[in-house]
């Protein structure tokens, strides 16, 4: 049984009838079992060594590159009543098209006819800007011509005050001259006395000369004077009507705008998605949104929102893979090229701020290489995403993985102000 000796008794007392050797025997189900393990093993041990493309996971949502095209409530300028509906939700607009038609619910502006009323006022408030405008020139005139009446007053009142200047020296040397000799007895009194009668009347016309002189300038001065305080006063009149005009042009001309704010037209084209206010005769204030337009548009790009941690590995140019909901898909993250139904996207933006708190925001656009995005795709759309970083054996991701290590990266990413420059020269 054990094998010792050499002279063998199987034949005398079969195996396959004893039952403790039948039960120590292998079953063939546990053969066949342990080559299957040995076989997974050996795969598994394969696959550890194979290329694995380290990703970063993230979910988002479809929107627009440019924020123009993105969803946005159309709002009112002033208050009002609604008095039409001009549209319907997934209502088709074009740009100036209107979506409805308010009226005025301010008594200020009940009056039909206010526009006309408010220009026969600017009218006239314009007839009495020029007619104060005419008056100032006319008292600018008038100030001229006194002037130049001052000045030929004052020369003929010089000139001959000169003259009487002259004539008073001549009668005051005759005057002293007399008197020396009146004084030695060479002449009589009378004759000295018409000498002195003479000077003082001299000194008299030289005295009253200058006194005119005095008197024209004071009097001209005065008319001046009066002349330039009425036309400052003109002026400040002027300038308040001018004022009053400018005020009532400025009223008028708001007015012709508010007319034209009653009509609720659509900023660009689009489908109304969703109206904010009800019925006929519902009153709504200034500024409050009415409705919600979808613009048309053709540059869609997804939100895809990263962990804090994942943005330093991030720059843009970086390949995205996406799966969008409500389109079957298989997706291997570490072996994009064998993925099914994900489509093919480019990192365009990283914002510079969290947009929540741990997360960022970073804006993936279609990459023009791979398969088109589907047509069918709308706004607010969920998506689920993966940035593809390096490659790196199976094993190692799994270990960083396990460990909670950030994925690898072989070279320093950019500065985001470089990358910004470089778009920039592009």
């Amino acid at each position: 049984m054990l094998g010792l000796s050499k002279k063998s008794v199987e034949h005398l007392m079969p195996t396959d009838q004893l039952y403790s050797l039948r039960a120590l025997s292998t079953p063939k189900a546990g053969r066949v079992l342990a080559r299957w393990f040995l076989a997974i093993g050996i795969v598994f041990l394969i696959v550890l060594f194979l290329p694995w493309q380290q990703n970063i996971r993230g979910k988002g949502a479809v929107t627009t590159l440019s924020p123009a095209n993105r969803p946005q409530a159309v709002e009112t300028a002033i208050a009002g009543r609604i008095a039409e509906w001009r549209v319907r939700e997934g209502t088709h607009v074009n740009k100036g098209d209107t979506i409805l038609r308010l009226s005025e619910i301010k008594e200020k502006y009940f009056d039909p006819q206010m526009l006309e009323r408010l220009q026969q006022q600017l009218d006239a408030k314009n007839k009495s800007s020029r007619s104060k405008e005419e008056k100032t020139k006319a008292l600018q005139r008038q100030i001229t011509a006194l002037q130049e009446q001052l000045q030929g007053k004052l020369e003929q009142s010089k000139t001959k005050l000169e003259a009487e200047k002259f004539k008073f020296q001549n009668a005051e040397n005759l005057h002293d001259r007399n008197k020396k000799l009146y004084e030695l007895g060479n002449i009589p009194l009378t004759k000295f006395q018409e000498i002195e009668y003479k000077y003082q009347s001299s000194k008299a016309e030289y005295l009253n000369a200058q006194i005119e002189v005095q008197r024209i300038q004071a009097e001209y001065l005065d008319k001046i004077n009066k002349a330039e305080s009425e036309l400052n006063s003109t002026f400040a009149d002027f300038y308040e009507t001018q004022a009053e005009v400018s005020k009532m042009q400025n009223e008028n001309a708001n007015m012709q705008i508010r007319n034209g704010q009653y009509q609720v037209i659509a900023p660009q084209s689009g489908i109304v998605v969703k109206t904010l206010k009800a019925g006929i005769g519902e009153t709504i204030k200034e500024g409050e949104a009415i409705c919600t337009i979808m613009p048309e548009t053709t540059d869609l790009a997804v939100a895809l929102y990263v962990k804090a941690m994942d943005v330093p590995l991030i720059t843009r140019g970086r390949k995205v893979r996406i799966q969008f909901d409500g389109w079957p898909a298989l997706q291997f993250s570490g072996w994009p090229s064998v993925s099914v139904g994900t489509f093919g996207g480019v990192v365009e933006v990283i914002d510079y701020v969290n947009s929540k708190p741990g997360e960022f925001r970073i804006l993936v656009v279609p990459d023009q290489a791979q398969e088109a995005w589907p047509k069918q795709l709308r706004m607010g759309s969920g998506i689920k995403g993966w940035v593809m970083l390096n490659n790196v054996p199976v094993w190692y991701e799994l270990w960083r993985q396990l460990n909670g290590f950030p994925a690898s990266i072989y070279e320093e990413p950019e500065h985001p102000m470089e990358e910004v420059k470089k778009a920039k020269e592009k």
